[in-house]
């Protein structure tokens, strides 16, 4: 059985030849493909690190079971799919909101453990039916309002929680990260979020011997005398150790939170596909069942044990595309890498220390990055909003999504916010499309742009 852990080396080992890539069944000489392997840690050290910390769990052991995710997603896809799979900042709205229910880190991890199972049967059908299921239950109205109220629905916790504890770092560490996306070209760019991180910490520090303590709100809430950055908590850690592990707690207002982000993982994961397939030049529309499966797997595995649901992510992508090196032997090494990082309590708690200030302008651009990539659904599928089978769910749902309107049916039973809001926009959408004239129904929902993924979906279904 081929699980894709054999590369032939490329050329001469040093550098890809002019115009040629490195495939993923290729790699470099070993200290080239270390080399990389280690700048692709770095480059989802912002996202993957700062998720974790957003939601209350340990950053440890989501950086631990991010490596052991990429390996599970590649051991899935046979080598066939080069990615990284860390933590998703799609959960981090659902975190929130399910800890402002009162709801604990097991109550977190068991509502994304059950998210994970939806996301693997999700694969499947699609490995059995093919992606025109995909665009028939989720056409991109439906998907880029979903991602969009998910991300915008995080505003306030960025504006009452984080912003508060110390206004002026966190403004100067969103222009800088804003000015580090926007000015800087290639590698240094896809880890903007890393840099504006280090920024903070050091403009923290530097506030601290200056000013001294600041009077503001904490990380509890309580408006007191502090520290910007405190790393007392870095001094008591240990160099080598294991993260904590717990188990998940099930409880279905919680679970009906986070069940939405199955839609945004799943136009996620057809994204990332599609794009590592054309930059590859190898057509991997047939491997869409399997990633998202393999993504649902390792998100199970790693909430089992207390750990943050994964995702594939955009960042690696862009290393790739930036260095025409699509080895699957690099993100092995990056895997390595990460499992090292997981048994060090000390590097746990630098990632735990990040100022509550910095967090608050990082997260003001992230946030809204994560909501306007609906946005971005929208424009490139070409969604008509002059339509009102259209506009009409989609501005429902979205107000219901980020204004957290809440419907109730019992003392124990309500729905609200990301849960209501995508239930408005899916079944508003497809109810009123049942109900509309003809004419509203120009776009059928089994369109042309679908027919590659289909003909695999379908040639599996004859066979």
């Amino acid at each position: 059985m081929d699980l894709g852990v054999r590369w032939k080396l490329h050329g001469d080992g040093r550098t890809p030849a002019p115009g040629a890539v490195v495939r993923p069944d290729e790699r470099l000489s070993w200290p080239r493909t270390f080399g990389l392997g280690a700048q692709h840690v770095v480059a989802m050290f912002g996202a993957s690190f700062v998720a974790p910390v957003l939601m209350g769990l340990d950053p440890n052991l989501a950086i631990m079971m991010s490596g052991v995710a990429t390996v599970v997603f590649l051991l899935a896809t046979r080598g066939r799919v080069p990615s990284y799979l860390g933590c998703s900042l799609s959960f981090v709205g659902v975190a929130a909101v399910i800890r402002a229910q009162g709801g604990t880190s097991a109550t977190v991890t068991g509502a994304c453990f059950v998210v994970g199972v939806v996301l693997f049967l999700a694969g499947l059908a699609v490995r059995r039916f093919g992606a025109r299921i995909i665009h028939a239950a989720m056409p991109p109205i439906v998907t880029g309002a979903v991602v969009m109220l998910i991300g915008f629905n995080l505003a306030p916790v960025t504006a009452s929680t984080y912003w508060p504890q110390d206004q002026w770092t966190a403004l100067l560490t969103m222009l800088v990260t804003g000015a580090a996306v926007v000015c800087l070209r290639g590698f240094w760019s896809r880890i903007a979020i890393f840099l504006g991180l280090v920024f903070g910490y050091v403009i923290s520090w530097a506030l601290d011997r200056i000013l001294g303590r600041i009077h503001s709100m904490d990380a509890s809430g309580k408006v007191t005398d502090h520290w910007r950055l405190d790393l007392s908590g870095v001094g008591r850690a240990d160099w080598i150790g294991l993260p904590s592990f717990h188990g998940p707690s099930f409880q279905w207002s919680a679970i009906l939170v986070a069940l939405p982000v199955v839609i945004a993982l799943v136009a996620e994961n057809a994204g990332h596909v599609k794009a590592v397939g054309e930059m590859t030049g190898d057509p991997l529309d047939d491997e869409l069942g399997t990633a998202i499966s393999a993504d649902g797997a390792a998100s199970m595995l790693s909430t089992a044990v207390g750990g943050p649901p994964n995702t594939t992510y955009s960042e690696n992508i862009g290393v790739m595309a930036a260095t025409r090196v699509y080895s699957t032997a690099a993100y092995w090494a990056a895997a390595g890498f990460a499992l090292l990082f997981g048994v060090c309590p000390k590097f746990g708690a630098v990632v735990a220390a990040i100022p509550g200030g910095v967090l608050g302008g990082i997260t003001v651009i992230l946030y809204g990055m994560i909501g306007l990539l609906g946005a971005q659904i929208w424009l490139n599928a070409r969604v008509d909003l002059r339509n009102p089978l259209n506009l009409v769910p989609a501005a429902a749902g979205i107000i219901i999504g980020i204004g957290g309107v809440t419907l109730k049916f019992t003392d124990n039973f309500s729905l609200n916010g990301i849960a209501l809001g995508t239930i408005v926009v899916i079944t508003g959408y497809h109810a009123l499309r049942a109900m509309a004239p003809a004419h509203l129904r120009q776009e059928p929902l089994l369109d042309s742009g679908t027919s590659s993924y289909d003909e695999s979906g379908d040639q599996r279904a004859s066979s």
